[in-house]
């Protein structure tokens, strides 16, 4: 006899998601194999003497008093010829100290700091990059935000992919450099390295679609211009921006070994809210260029998937969370004809399909050449949970809100600002 209606959605629900999930499970598995074992590419990394172009390094600031001195002395040391450098603090309505921090910075050195001070207009990190880009002059445009702190050589590395004609936006790797301050931060340091050592190498290895995560990278001014300058309305600057070139045929680099350090939350309630920021920012993207992803012709068939699961990677909570629901109703509800084939999507579901992503980070440890750091991979654990449920709530409360439609603000994680 077959089962009532309300019964077959819900079966039909879990196979959908767990179809999904197996589909990521492939993916993180591809990319590990990928940096084991696969040819790598790193086609910008011997540019070291050219002739390099002039070029501005924006720094976005909203109340960075603890930190924009830091980021400030970092970019007045870096190896680059200094005639051709311009460092602009980008201060927008702070109420701290910040503006004058950087007024004293321009000061002192005139020739190679201009701050900017914007009082008025949309708030938002990417509305102010677009005010601040009636300023720049230079083609080139280095972002960093200010708890960021970039090596000697970093500014070289990230501007060498520019001399491809077809690059429009480059992004370098992100380091943690507190990591030793307590056990969350360990922890989000070996996520970031499974993110950016395997994740952003795998997919630069295989021509896919690396992603520019907002700073630490760079876009080229007249590429960003053509796909209509930076998304002021976008609770993801990065991430629209990464797909707006896309779609007008620029090319995203990932450079691996160009590292810049910066300061990761200490506690889980920060945490907590940098992800459900991080997660309103991408669904909102996820809605935006998901169809015009699949109908873009100039996009190759692999860009279309690896950008679709890109796009999709902060709506899995929800998803894995919709899943266990339904998983329990059906077994309460006594669907057990079929028990076998439900207990394997379960278990496929709750072990290979939630921890595919450690083997990621196991890599990473590996490749990095700092196996002790394994060793806390099972707590991970932690962080994954915490991570699955402000996500799946707040996806769910920004379903339920349209909270995309108001105004924007400046989104910010508090800083200690003592260097780790």
């Amino acid at each position: 006899m077959p089962y009532p209606l309300h019964i077959q959605i819900q079966i039909i629900v879990l196979v959908i998601v767990v179809a999904i999930i197996c589909v990521y499970l492939v993916r993180h598995y591809l990319f590990t194999l990928n940096r084991l074992f696969g040819r790598q590419r790193y086609p910008y990394l011997d540019i070291d003497e050219a002739d390099w172009p002039f070029v501005t390094v924006v720094v976005p600031c909203h109340n960075e008093e603890k930190v924009i001195s830091r980021v400030l002395d970092a970019l007045l040391d870096v190896d680059y010829p200094e005639h051709r450098l311009r460092v602009v603090p980008l201060d927008d309505r702070s109420t701290d100290r910040t503006a004058a921090i950087i007024a004293d910075y321009s000061a002192r050195h005139r020739h190679r700091i201009f701050g900017l001070h914007r009082k008025e207009g949309v708030a938002g990190k990417g509305a102010a990059l677009e005010w601040a880009m009636n300023y720049i002059a230079t083609d080139i445009v280095l972002i960093f935000d200010a708890d960021y702190v970039p090596g000697i050589g970093l500014i070289k590395q990230l501007v060498a992919p520019f001399f491809d004609p077809e690059v429009g936006a480059v992004m370098g790797r992100v380091v943690p450099q507190n990591v030793h301050r307590r056990m969350i931060t360990r922890l989000i340091d070996l996520e970031r390295s499974g993110g950016y050592q395997v994740d952003q190498q795998a997919r630069m290895n295989l021509g896919l679609v690396p992603q520019y995560g907002g700073t630490v990278g760079g876009v080229r001014r007249s590429a960003l211009q053509s796909v209509g300058g930076w998304g002021s309305d976008s609770l993801a600057e990065d991430t629209d921006a990464t797909f707006r070139l896309l779609l007008g045929g620029w090319k995203t680099v990932y450079q691996n070994r160009s590292e810049c350090y910066e300061e990761v939350p200490e506690d889980w309630d920060a945490r907590k809210h940098q992800v459900t920021r991080w997660a309103r920012g991408h669904n909102q993207c996820l809605a935006r260029y998901l169809r015009p992803l699949w109908m873009r012709p100039g996009v190759s068939w692999l860009e279309k998937v690896d950008g679709s699961l890109l796009l999709g990677i902060y709506a899995m909570p929800l998803m894995m969370i919709v899943g266990w629901a339904v998983a329990l109703s059906l077994w309460f509800l006594g669907v057990n004809k079929a028990g076998l084939i439900i207990v394997l999507m379960v278990a496929i579901y709750s072990t290979l399909g939630n921890f595919a992503t450690f083997y990621e980070v196991a890599a990473a440890t590996h490749l990095d050449g700092t196996r002790h750091r394994a060793r806390l991979i099972p707590f991970i654990a932690v962080g994954f949970l915490v991570t699955l449920f402000a996500v799946a709530t707040g996806t769910l409360a920004q379903i339920i809100s349209h909270d995309s439609r108001r105004p924007l603000r400046w989104q910010r994680t508090e800083k200690k600002g003592d260097g780790g």
